[in-house]
């Protein structure tokens, strides 16, 4: 393909270009294949710069949408199977550093934002002690996928075997990571929970209503445990792995985006509540 358009380039005078209208024109070949070849350096350009970007969006849109999604078809169960769904993965996908948004970060920070926005679903819609068993579905979670993990790569591969050198080159320092993360979420979630019950018995003092300022006991219970998360989880995982500046840049920078992720599941919060907009007992928080 390449050599026929160099054919084409050096052998033709004019190219006939058609507009989606229906409409065309008559340009000189080398001005229509210099301004090809331009467009296909700017979108090369283009998505090498902002793939990363585009991605994360796109997983952060999945998973609170899957969040909704879940709640809408399931229910309250529905909230405790994706909260293992999102566990799971945010394990996986927090192996992986990438640069996006102009710094280094880790990925699964938007899965793992999606179980704090399940539990501060939970809590707002059905009480404390379920949003507490919504932490504990993803400790169970965490812990099965540790033990499955570790024994995965003390398996004696056959002879045909291909799968087993991937497995162990990502899940060989698997245990320590997840044992932080399982660390960071069970304080974190756990304090999440508490910190917006907390935050809804000053609302509801200062406002008199059940309902108000549910934007305030959901970034504030948020951002302060998202901020316990990412430093137990970060220094825990790797510390000794990477240099203590580029350790706290990586955690920096995934603070960064949990505030950006924070402060965008806010809306789904309210989504949630206009979904199952049950009765809340005032004796549940």
């Amino acid at each position: 393909m390449e050599n026929s358009t160099q054919n084409l380039h050096k052998s033709a005078k004019y190219a006939i270009v058609f507009q989606p209208t229906g409409q065309f024109a008559v340009l000189p070949a080398r001005d229509f294949f210099a301004d090809v070849a331009k467009q296909n350096q700017v979108n090369s350009i283009f998505w090498g710069h902002f793939m990363n970007e585009l991605l994360l969006i796109i997983t952060l849109l999945v998973s609170f949408g899957g969040t909704i999604l879940f709640l809408k078809v399931f229910g309250k169960g529905g909230l405790y199977a994706w909260i293992g769904i999102a566990t799971v993965f945010a394990n996986i996908e927090v192996t992986i550093v990438v640069h996006a948004f102009g710094m280094d970060q880790t990925l699964g920070n938007t899965l793992f934002a999606a179980t704090f926005l399940a539990t501060d679903i939970l809590s707002e819609i059905y009480g404390k002690k379920d949003a507490g068993k919504g932490v504990l579905a993803g400790i169970f979670t965490s812990l099965t996928f540790i033990l499955l993990s570790f024994m995965w790569v003390h398996y004696i591969p056959a002879e045909s075997d291909w799968a087993s050198e991937f497995v162990h080159g990502l899940f060989s320092n698997t245990p320590r990571m997840l044992l932080s993360s399982l660390i960071a979420y069970v304080v974190s979630e756990f304090v999440d929970v508490s910190l917006y019950h907390v935050w809804w018995n000053l609302t509801e003092k200062k406002t008199g209503s059940h309902k108000k300022m549910l934007w305030l006991r959901n970034n504030g219970s948020t951002l302060i445990s998202q901020f316990i998360n990412i430093v137990i989880f970060n220094f825990g995982a790797f510390l000794g792995i990477y240099s203590f500046k580029e350790l706290l840049s990586i955690t920096a920078s995934c603070y960064v985006i949990y505030v950006a992720t924070s402060l965008l599941d806010t809306p789904f919060v309210y989504i949630a509540r206009m979904i199952a907009n049950p009765p809340v007992k005032s004796e549940e928080k």
